[in-house]
């Protein structure tokens, strides 16, 4: 029984743990720099295990966990689009955060520019 107990405060302590990193991001906000993924990289995996495709909604960053969903705002425009973060990276580049094609195209005016100055929140 006290192995039962020991075990339950443990998995107890990790899940409230877990839940409040979690909720540190719940009033993340950063301007940042936005760029999208290349075709060569539909179909492969993501770092959480998903198939990347350029036609759905999501995005790669550093720091945010899997499924947060994200407001991303182009700064020249004003337009948004809500993205799902399933990936990490951008690695380099000085990039915050990598777009879908369709994420990116959705906010952009110029569809021949590979960044855009935004900002990313997150979305509730």
């Amino acid at each position: 029984m006290a192995k039962r107990i020991a075990v339950f405060l443990m998995f107890a302590t990790l899940l409230v743990a877990c839940s409040s990193k979690k909720g540190a991001y719940n009033s993340y906000d950063k301007s940042a720099v936005a760029s999208y993924y290349a075709d060569k990289f539909n179909g492969r995996k993501t770092a959480s295990g998903e198939k990347f495709s350029n036609s759905k909604l999501t995005a790669a960053h550093k720091k945010l966990p899997f499924g947060t969903k994200v407001k991303v705002t182009n700064k020249a425009n004003g337009k948004s689009v809500v993205v799902v973060v399933n990936d990490r990276g951008p690695f380099g580049g000085g990039r915050d955060i990598d777009l879908s094609k369709k994420a990116f195209m959705q906010i952009t005016d110029n569809k021949n520019h590979g960044e855009l100055k935004v900002t990313i929140e997150v979305s509730k």
